[in-house]
């Protein structure tokens, strides 16, 4: 199947008695990760608020803010879902705090990790009934909070390589003038390594954003990311920091629109020792179109090999609509980018091979679709942001046929959820199921 269906549990909607006709609540489509025998995790989120509802009982009233998995089997039938964030009406308090910035990836041995933002990772049994191992981290604004002995951070953000190595992103803090943890390393671990039993395996970091450490302490590092035989920490990290590298290498140094105070977003992984950085440059509050990104090509040394090319700083610029997000197909060794200018797509040496323009008409529904992921088995995932569809796309072996698949899936689109119709009957694009079960965590 193409297209399915971006369920909630209709349990969970009947005990707050959730109309989707009226107003207050809303339905996001997160991330979203497949396995190689062709299960589909997708993670959502789901909440409603009432003005009125304040210090109400009634689960009806309730406002409540989940956040969902939901595992889809080969033939796109949700099996299981699990909900946390805040407790559900009549249980126990969840153990996985929502958060914004959440993404997923499976692990070597079917575990699914949670990551999010600053830093915190936790372990889910690959049926979503259990929650294997927990690893939190706290934005840390005070220092009470940063030396709190319940902290235990693993990573921001978790790719998986083919030969099972974690490539991540992960937060400090003390770095220049930010507040807060900060995410600023890339790291790796060794191949076929699990932290699954509960042990967090060590990250080599290959890349630093940003080397400006000058308010770090002795407290600000962590034993599992290391560089060489000691913790990140203060001036023992990788260099240059991707912020010089990438101001060298664009001739920015010094610009007032260069990589100064730059971001990055999740790193994706196009083998096993070659991984896409995408940094972008600090944000005004103006109009954002001219700024600097790059899609930067780094190894498992820690080079900067270059970037992902062809891409204009205004014609395509992520900044519209806020689209970092560059997925990989480390199978096939290509990389994937959505913007609302257009989708992209590059080989390994960072060669732009195909470009499908929103503004030309048969891929002008792609603005309507958020960038997922790439599949082991070389699919890319798109979700309809207002209609919570899933859509799976199949990459063609040569690049240059990528536009016709995609047109050819868009074609599809429409029949295929007239279908799903049908089956679901969908109320203001709310997807209900009850077949699947519901894990409360």
């Amino acid at each position: 199947m193409t297209l399915l269906p971006i369920t909630a549990p209709a349990s969970l909607l009947d005990v707050h008695h959730l109309d989707p006709e009226a107003g207050g609540w809303g339905f996001r489509v997160d991330h979203a990760v497949a396995t190689a025998a062709g299960d589909t995790y997708v993670l959502t989120g789901l909440r409603r608020y009432r003005a009125h509802a304040a210090g109400s009982a009634d689960p009806a009233e309730l406002d409540f803010c989940y956040q969902l998995i939901t595992r889809y089997g080969s033939d796109g039938k949700p099996t299981a879902t699990a909900v946390f964030g805040q407790a559900v009406p009549g249980g126990g308090p969840s153990a996985i705090p929502e958060r914004d910035g959440t993404t997923l990836a499976v692990l070597p041995d079917g575990a699914v990790a949670v990551s999010s933002k600053p830093g915190s990772t936790h372990l889910l049994s690959p049926d979503l009934d259990e929650v294997l191992t927990s690893w939190p981290m706290s934005w840390g604004w005070d220092s009470e909070k940063r030396q709190d002995p319940a902290e235990d951070p693993f990573a921001a953000s978790i790719a998986v390589t083919p030969a099972g190595r974690l490539l991540c992103m992960t937060s400090e803090y003390g770095i220049s003038n930010w507040a807060g943890a900060h995410a600023n390393i890339v790291a790796v671990s060794e191949p076929g390594i699990t932290p699954s039993g509960g042990r967090k395996p060590v990250l080599r970091a290959i890349a630093t954003l940003d080397a400006r450490t000058d308010h770090q302490s002795d407290t600000d590092s962590y034993a599992h990311v290391r560089y060489g035989d000691e913790p990140v920490g203060r001036g023992n990290r990788p260099s240059p920091s991707l912020t010089e590298a990438l101001s060298e290498l664009t001739g920015t140094s010094g610009s007032l629109h260069g990589y100064l105070d730059s971001t990055m977003s999740r790193p994706a992984a196009l083998g096993d020792d070659l991984f896409v950085v995408p940094v972008f440059g600090s944000t005004c509050r103006s109009s954002n179109l001219g700024q600097e990104f790059s899609f930067a090509l780094v190894d498992d040394r820690g080079v900067v090999r270059g970037r992902l090319g062809g891409l204009h700083l205004r014609q395509d610029s992520p900044f519209t609509g806020f689209d970092f997000t560059v997925v990989a197909d480390p199978y096939r060794a290509r990389a994937f980018h959505l913007n609302r200018y257009g989708l992209y797509g590059w080989s390994a040496d960072g060669a732009l091979r195909a470009r499908m323009s929103t503004a030309d008409k048969p891929f002008k529904p792609l603005v309507h679709f958020a960038l997922l992921e790439c599949t082991p088995a070389g699919e890319l995932l798109l979700a309809h942001r207002k209609q919570h569809l899933l859509l799976r796309v199949p990459v063609p072996q040569d690049l240059d046929d990528l536009a016709t698949a995609v047109e050819t899936a868009l074609k599809g689109y429409g029949r295929e959820r007239t279908a799903l119709k049908k089956q679901y009957s969908p109320v203001n694009w709310l997807w209900s199921d009850s077949a699947a079960t519901v894990n409360p965590l």
